[in-house]
């Protein structure tokens, strides 16, 4: 029960961080995207390590469906667990975004309208979904301690090297169609993202991890 808890609070923070920060960002900038971008990244990558050193230790600080199914293909997970981590991370995403409405005195249920479609913007997503679980897979076997800086940091590079901000996370697509500020996607967008995200997935556990894997067990005495 403490690693769902674990998955649904650190999730739902996750969220509130990427959507509070993004808001702040977009307040203050005065307009300038820039400027809010760099907030919003530098306050999520921030807020990503903190939540992956305290909450490692009890659930694997996944926060995100298809780390979580890497972990289960790796045989890491059970099934009963890796659904019940799915549903702590859709449900505390959403959740986040709600409580952070609140928070900045916003209507509480909304519905984006920001566009992120194309193909360029689908092949970010799954470009940062594969960097992201190729990261979290070599760091968990090369540089254990060091994963939430390797995390952190990547998702913060990530933000600006990507045309779509690296997502790189189902839960975050869709729980971010329920706000319309600065870091929302359009409801019709989303399943293109997941798509590319799941796809990403898929690669990486066919044709990456059995290979690092490999790679690994060769370099032990």
């Amino acid at each position: 029960m403490r690693s769902y808890v674990s998955e649904l609070i650190g999730t739902a923070l996750l969220l509130a961080i990427v959507t509070g920060s993004g808001i702040m960002g977009e307040t203050l900038g005065a307009g300038n995207a820039a400027v809010a971008l760099l907030g919003n990244s530098i306050a999520t990558g921030a807020g990503l390590y903190v939540l992956i050193v305290l909450l490692g230790p009890i659930s694997g600080a996944h926060f995100n469906p298809v780390v979580t199914f890497m972990f289960w293909k790796l045989g890491n997970l059970e099934l009963k667990k890796m659904l019940g981590y799915w549903a702590c991370q859709f449900t505390g995403a959403i959740t986040g975004i709600l409580l952070t409405h609140l928070m900045f005195s916003l209507p509480i249920i909304q519905e984006s309208s920001k566009v992120r479609t194309g193909v360029g913007i689908w092949a970010s997503e799954f470009i940062s979904t594969l960097v992201l679980l190729l990261v979290i897979r070599i760091g968990d076997q090369e540089a254990k301690e060091k994963v939430p800086m390797l995390v952190a940091l990547t998702v913060t590079a990530g933000y600006w090297f990507t045309s779509s901000t690296f997502f790189a996370n189902p839960a975050v697509a869709l729980a971010r169609s329920f706000t319309n500020t600065f870091v929302g996607i359009a409801p019709y967008d989303v399943l293109g993202f997941i798509l590319a995200e799941v796809l990403a997935a898929t690669v990486m556990v066919i044709l990456f991890c059995r290979s690092i894997t490999f790679l690994h067990k060769d370099k032990v005495p």
